[in-house]
This record gives structure tokens, sequence and C-alpha cells, in this order.
């Protein structure tokens, strides 16, 4: 009979199988019983559970043998817990009391050679401790058993050596073994402080030691090995840092403190030869040339602590923590006011600053990638507004008609659309922010200007607004009107990460041109006398004077005297003068004008290659290449509504590489109130807390 047992947070379960081997060598395996109990509701660990589930195994193997007529030729029971394997075969440490009943009883009717060890994914009890559909328990090893039960040998063979305790030392249910050794001292490791993570901790646990220590020494109220929560006066306190660097000094400094203890003078090779060590009360301490000043003596004589040890670590960031995280001075001299010299202060201190999330919180400056290349729009020499970058401003208030109690008002927006080769830019009028108005807008652009391959927009708040209003947001439930329109149209729609206007600079700089224009005429202008033609005629104007700017500088060269503007391939004309005096027939309008107008265009698209293209190879900014910011990492995100303390903590849930492989837009993850948002964003607006 083969007993197997296991459990988990919600059950325990223990099942039995009969083996069986014929005359013909051939094995046999039948299900005889199972049992499976609730954990119970008391927060019991995993081992004590995987004991209880021993003790159901013995007692379902108790009650089977009882009811067999004839006798079992073996009985092996079965765990996947090598703890309670330890419990079991354990003939030295005491346990308490829980431990010890159930191992009581699971000895009373087994033997420990008759306990093995078997993997969870071959323990067939595994399956009643976890829920599983009735309909799927055919497809289990519950009621057939473990394959390996079907071999002429059994399974586990080297298994079923005595185990040991796993971990005696932390097992809180193991009893401690206490042995007293007699004329032995032990010292106080520098290994023991990397558990500690802030000085005054470590401070307080040295001076416990202590005052456990005095109590073993001198019969007071406090006795023998116990926390007390008296508190601890100066004089103790002072002691416990001074046993704490003590023991960090003997270590990082052996050399030096046998020179001085034996009077002799420091070899050559020594890190601290010019800062003259001496000996105070025992410590090393900085000689120096200020002994006959009127200082205090940890002025005089600051205590030497290693830079490369923990405790030096712990100190600084106590002492930023004391001035408020101020930087390298304030925490330096707040450090020496103390009595303390760390070695390569500096740049210990340096080191803390740029791992300080606080100070990255407070101070840290937002990400940054390598600017990205040209996207093949921005290269590209096909017609003018063939792919183009759009932007909606305003309103303006327009005086729409006059009665006889005043007039009439009402706002109009402008709809700018700016070509991403030429850098033209064709402004249209709409009189509300509704779909079929920027329908209308965007109809009446393509008839001018031609088909539109692709247009660009960013999803910043100004042009997020507008997005909403004129329901153009990418959403394949309500198949809004604007993308059914650019569907038939054969045109792209591709909009920028929201909060990222620098992706848009092509277009997003004309609203600032556009905008010094505007208010340059609007001046010369009264408010009461602003119609829908004035507007209109402004708008004209103003595209009249961005078209005609130059888009490459100016050549002093007198062989050139005409400047590359995007007026010159939307107009075909050099310059916006008089036409020159002369007579010409209509044989040259027919003959010659096709001719002129191809130079033209030939002539643009060569000067456009050979003085303005050049403009855009090189990097204004973000020229060097920075570490992807990676799933999982933590980072702080902008927000310029509110205060920079109030920044909340977003988690990376997905990094979105370009084409370079470089990260530059990223999806995170964070939470308000109870409530988790999810926002695309890109790396300008985070700044960079922890990885993961």
């Amino acid at each position: 009979m083969h007993v197997f047992a296991d459990a988990s947070t919600e059950a325990i379960a223990a099942v039995a199988y009969l083996k069986v081997t014929d005359d013909k060598g051939m094995c046999h395996v039948g299900f005889i019983m199972g049992k499976a109990k609730l954990a119970p509701q008391s927060n019991h660990t995993i081992p004590r559970l995987e004991l209880c589930a021993a003790v159901l195994a013995v007692e379902v193997a108790e009650q089977i043998a009882q009811e067999l007529d004839s006798e079992l030729d073996s009985l092996d029971f079965y765990t996947d817990s090598k703890v309670v394997l330890g419990y079991i075969c354990n003939e030295t440490r005491r346990f308490y009391v829980y431990v010890s009943n159930r191992v009581q009883r699971i000895r009373k009717f087994s033997r420990p050679e008759q306990w093995r060890y078997v993997p969870t994914s071959l323990n067939p009890a595994d399956v009643a401790t976890r829920s599983v559909p009735a309909i799927r328990l055919t497809e289990t090893s519950w009621l057939t058993g473990p394959a390996f039960l079907r071999d002429s040998v059994s399974y586990g063979a080297a298994e079923k050596a005595p185990f040991d305790l796993v971990c005696p030392e932390s097992d809180a249910e193991v009893r401690t073994y206490i042995t007293a050794h007699t004329n032995t001292t032990t010292t106080l490791g520098s290994h023991r402080f990397k558990r500690f993570s802030s000085w005054g901790t470590l401070v307080k646990a040295t001076v416990s030691l202590i005052h456990v220590v005095q109590s073993f020494k001198k019969k007071e109220s406090c006795n023998g090995w116990h926390h007390c929560t008296k508190p601890h006066t100066p004089e103790t306190l002072v002691q416990a840092r001074s046993a704490i660097i003590r023991c960090v000094q003997e270590e990082a400094y052996r050399t030096e403190f046998a020179c001085l203890q034996k009077g002799q003078s420091l070899p050559k090779s020594s890190t601290l030869r010019k800062l003259n060590p001496v000996l105070v009360d025992g410590l090393l301490s900085i000689g120096g040339r200020l002994e006959h000043a009127k200082l205090s003596m940890v002025e005089k004589y600051p205590l030497i602590i290693p830079g490369k040890s923990h405790v030096a670590d712990l100190l600084i960031q106590y002492y930023y923590d004391r001035v408020k995280h101020q930087g390298r001075i304030f925490t330096e001299a707040a450090l020496r006011s103390e009595g303390l010299w760390i070695v390569g202060a500096k740049r210990c201190v340096n080191s803390h600053l740029r791992k300080c999330i606080i100070c990255k919180k407070l101070r840290g400056k937002t990400m940054e990638q390598q600017m990205a290349g040209l996207p093949p729009d921005r290269l590209s020499t096909e017609a003018p507004f063939t792919h183009v970058g759009l932007d909606v401003f305003g309103p303006w208030n327009v005086c729409t008609r006059r009665t006889r109690g005043g007039q009439a008002n009402s706002k109009r927006w402008a709809v700018m659309f700016t070509c991403l080769s030429v850098h033209a830019v064709h402004i249209e009028l709409i009189e509300s922010m509704d779909s079929s108005s920027f329908i209308n807008a965007l109809r009446r652009f393509i008839s001018l200007r031609g088909p539109v391959k692709q247009i660009r927009s960013d999803c910043g708040t100004n042009f997020r607004g507008a997005c909403k209003e004129l329901r153009m947001l990418l959403d394949d439930k309500t198949k809004p009107n604007v993308l059914r329109y650019l569907s038939k149209e054969g045109c792209a729609w591709i909009f920028n990460p929201p909060h990222s206007s620098h992706m848009g600079g092509a277009w997003e700089r004309m609203i600032g041109i556009s905008r010094r224009i505007l208010d340059s005429m609007l001046s010369q202008t009264s408010s009461s006398c602003l119609t829908h033609e004035v507007l209109s005629t402004l708008m004209a104007e103003v595209c009249a004077i961005i078209n005609a700017r130059p888009i490459a500088p100016i050549s002093s060269d007198p062989e050139s005297p005409f400047l590359l503007t995007p007026a010159m391939i939307l107009t075909q004309k050099t310059s916006s003068s008089y036409p020159p005096p002369g007579t010409f027939g209509t044989s040259d309008l027919y003959h010659k004008q096709w001719k002129r107008v191809q130079h033209l265009a030939n002539m643009f698209w060569d000067r456009w290659r050979r003085e303005y293209l050049f403009t855009l190879q090189t990097r204004s900014k973000w020229q060097q290449n920075r570490p992807n910011i990676k799933e999982g990492d933590l980072v702080l995100l902008k927000d310029d509504q509110v205060q920079r303390n109030e920044w909340p903590m977003a988690l990376i849930s997905k990094a979105i590489p370009d084409s370079d492989g470089k990260v530059r837009k990223i999806e995170l993850r964070t939470a308000k109130g109870g409530v988790a948002k999810t926002f695309l964003r890109p790396i300008t607006e985070v700044i960079f807390l922890m990885s993961s």
C-alpha cells in the first residue's frame, strides 16, 4: 500500500493505493480511499499544514489496514515536504507542543524508514488540495495513481534515506538549542551591519546588545537576554556609536592600528598617511595641526570612517535626511560638525545623491533620448501638401450682424495645415467645433491643394480638446464621420502621443508665427470691426507672409538673388513684385509657359536639396544615446496642473521602441483613489526613479 499526503492553504488531503504484482511480474495499481479536509481557519504555516496532511495519511492507512483481510507486504508514505520529513526523522532536537504531538501521532503507527519524498508534480494528493471540476477528475492521477507505481521497482529507493531538519536555527517550531562555552570571545563583525538600513536602527540594536551585556555583569532589575523598553542614557548611545566605528576601523585599517599601538610611523602605502592619524580613546582620528585651537575635541580630532563601508553609507543617509536633502555641501558640513571624517566623502555623498529617490522626485530631470531620425514624409519631394501637419487654434470673436440693441457676436476658429516637406501653410476658418465644420474645412483644403496622403497631429492640451469636440479620436466602436471621410479620400491620420508637442515641432512653431503676425494685425484693427470677412482676409495675408519666408540660409552670392521660399513652389513665382513691362503674344503663353513652370519647379527642388535639406542633418539637442527605459521601471509622471510634490508615481507597463530600437514612447500605469489608469506618454514627461 502507498499513501500520499499533501496540503495547501485551502485544504489538506491523503490518498491510498494498493499495488499488486502477479506471477508474471506485472504490476496493478488500484484506488482504495481518498480523504480531504478544509484547512483550519487560523493562519497556520505551510509546514504545519503539511504535517497535518501527514497525520491524515497515517489515519487513512490505519483505517485501511484494519479492514483488509490479509497483511500488507509493505506500507510506504509519501509527502512533498522535506520539512515534514525532517520532523519525522528527527532524533536530536526538540519541538514545541503543536509539532511534537503530531510527530508522536505519526510515529505511533509508522516508522521514519517508511516515509519517502515525492515531487509535487508526481503527488496525486495535490489534486485534492486545489479546486478541480468533477468532469476533469478522470484526467488527473487521483483515481489511477502516479505512473511510477506501475514499475517493477518502487519509485524513490534513493529518497528513502533519513532526512535532516531544514534550517533548524531559523525554524520557529524547533526549540532553541543553547550550548554554554567558557573562555570564548566573539567580536562584532561589520558584515552584520549590512542587515540594517538606517543609522538609527543600527545604534539602537547595538545599545540593546550593550545593555544585555551589562545586565549579565551587574545584577540589576534587567537580567539575561531580553528586549528592554526603558529609555537609553546618552552615555550608552555614545558607547554604542564608538563600538560601531571601532569595529569598522579595525577591519579596514588593521595595519594602521598595529603601527600606532606600537608607536611606529605608518607605511608609505597607507591611504591615511596624509591625514596623520592618532588614537583618541582607542579610535582612529585625524591628527592635523589644530591641537592648540580653541575648538571642541570632536572638531579637532574627527573620527576616520572608511568611505567604502556600509557604515559610511548609513551615516551619509542619516545626516542627509537631517539637512532635508539640501545637497553635498550641507551634508559634508553636518558630518564634520559631528566629528566624522569620511574618506572620499565627496565621491560617497555624490553617489548617494544620484541614488536618492526623494531628490529625484524633487529635483530630478525628465528623461530624454537621442533625437530620432526624420520620418520619410519630411524628406519627400512630392507635391506640396501631400503630407501635412494639422493644428487648431483660436477662437476669435467676430461680429455677425448688427441690431438695434447692438451687435450679435460669434466665435471663429482656424485650422492650420502645414506641408511637412516645404513648410508651407494653409489656413481655413471654421464656425464651430463640430465634425461637420471640420469636414467642410478639410474639403475646402483638399479642393484647393489637392489630395492628401497623410495627416499628422498631436494630442496636446489644445488639439486634444478639439479632437474630443470634433469626435476625431481613433475609436473602432464609434466610427466617426471624419474617419469615414478620410478613408474614402485614401488619407491616413497619425496621432502623436499626448503631451509630446516636440514631436510635432514642424507645424507647432507655425502656430506661434501666425499668432505673432495676427497680434500685429489685430492691434491695428478695432475689435468691434472684426467680421468673418475681415478675419478671413487677415488669415490669407498671414499665409502669404509665412509662405514668403526663406526656409534656407540667405545666400550672399550675387548670382543667386532669389530666396528659397514655400511660395516659390506654390505660386511658381520667384518673387512677389509686379510683372515686368513689355508685350507678350499669345504664342508665348501656349508654347513657353509650361517650360517656365517646369523650370521653376525643377529649380525649387534642386535648391531645396542643396540649400535646405542639409540644415536638417544635425541634431540641435538630445545628441547622446541614453539607456532605454524598461518595462517595470518606477517613474514620476509629470503633471503641470499640480505642484511637483503631488506628481503621481507610475509603473512602466509597456516600452514602445522606434525603428532604431530606442524607446521614446511608453505606456504607464498609475493609481489614484484605488482606481488604476493607463496613459500613453513620451519619455520627456516622466522622471526615472528606480529600475525594476
